[in-house]
This record gives structure tokens, C-alpha cells and sequence, in this order.
């Protein structure tokens, strides 16, 4: 189990951060969150999401005319901004993903539907373990649903194989730009055990 200051870093204290220092998070840095990321579970091991690290004032200028306009300042001040998307034929990869059973394919190409929400699921529970891992290492981050996500796949990808699921800034948080702790709702509104 986990210590008491391990489970603040990755849960009790951890907060979604709105502006950043101009510390840059470099390639290793990416390379390592990602190897630390991808190691989280997915169903069939299907592990549908994809990123692209924004990093360039070219790249920025490319995503900023479609975020919405009060996130354009986050997206400006982040040293990156993972695109997080999900490759649409994610199962492609299953026999090189899940050896064992690499007929699993078959699961997902019979039904779009099937496919999409599978992809959808997952990639959004690596998503969240890419900021898991982003916290492990000392980074913080901050998850944007508020842009274009038509303008989004439209201009990094045209070609339809990936579609955006979250963006999310990475880097060194600015604390005094943090919200007040908001409220969560208690074990009993939430859960019930049957």
C-alpha cells in the first residue's frame, strides 16, 4: 500500500492546474511519462489511445483557434498540450496486444458501435492514467474539454485513423492559480453496495 504522502500526490492534493511556469518539460520527460502511462490496464489490452505532444508556437497556432476562448490562455501558458485521441482501429493492434487470444480482433470489427465505445472507455482510462503518471513525475496538468473536437481531428487528423478524445496541459503548475478545494460528493450520494 501506498503512503499517506504518495496518496496525496495522486489523489488527496492533487489539482487541476489552470497556469503554468515556463519550465519546459523536454522529450525525456514525455518519453518517460508515456512508458509509465501505457503500463496501465485496459480491456483486451486494446489500449486505444493515442498523443500528440504540442509543444511548438507552430504547433500551438494550429490548435488555439479551436479551444474555446477561456482556455486559450491555459493552452497558451502550458509547455504542452497532449492531444489525446483514440485510434478508431485500435483493434488492428490486438495480436500484437493480446497474443494469447489474437482472434480478439474479431470482437470489435463487427459493430462500429462495439468498437467506438470500447475505444471511448478506454482511452478515457488512459487518459487519466496518462495524469496519474504525469504526477508521479513531478509534473502537474490541467484536462480541457472545452474546445472543437470537429476543428480538432479536422487539423491533426485529416485522415480519420484518429479521433480526439480530451486535451490535456503538462507541465509546472503555477499554485497560486489553483481554484479552492471544490466539494465531492459523499460515499452515500455517490455509492451503493448491494
Amino acid at each position: 500500500m501506498l503512503d499517506q504522502t504518495a496518496l496525496d500526490l495522486l489523489f488527496s492534493q492533487a489539482r487541476s492546474h489552470n497556469d503554468f511556469d515556463s519550465t519546459p518539460v523536454g522529450k525525456e520527460q514525455l518519453h518517460a511519462l508515456y512508458d509509465l502511462m501505457k503500463m496501465g490496464p485496459t480491456s483486451a489490452n486494446c489500449c486505444p489511445a493515442r498523443l500528440v505532444f504540442v509543444t511548438s508556437d507552430e504547433a500551438k497556432a494550429r490548435l488555439m483557434p479551436h479551444i474555446i476562448e477561456s482556455n486559450i490562455e491555459k493552452v497558451t501558458n502550458a509547455p504542452v498540450c497532449a492531444i489525446i485521441a483514440n485510434d478508431v482501429k485500435f483493434y488492428d493492434r490486438i495480436p500484437e496486444l493480446f497474443p494469447h487470444n489474437p482472434q480478439a480482433r474479431d470482437w470489435f470489427t463487427g459493430s462500429e458501435e462495439f468498437a467506438a465505445e470500447t475505444a471511448m472507455r478506454n482511452g478515457s482510462l488512459q487518459a487519466a492514467y496518462l495524469m496519474l503518471a504525469a504526477r508521479a513525475l513531478g509534473l502537474d496538468v490541467g484536462p480541457i474539454s472545452g474546445f472543437d473536437a470537429n476543428g480538432v481531428n479536422q487539423e491533426f487528423f485529416p485522415d480519420g485513423k484518429w479521433r480526439v478524445n480530451m486535451l490535456c496541459n503538462i507541465g509546472h503548475g503555477r499554485p497560486e492559480a489553483v481554484f479552492e478545494r471544490l466539494p465531492r460528493l459523499a460515499f452515500d450520494d455517490a455509492c451503493h453496495i448491494i
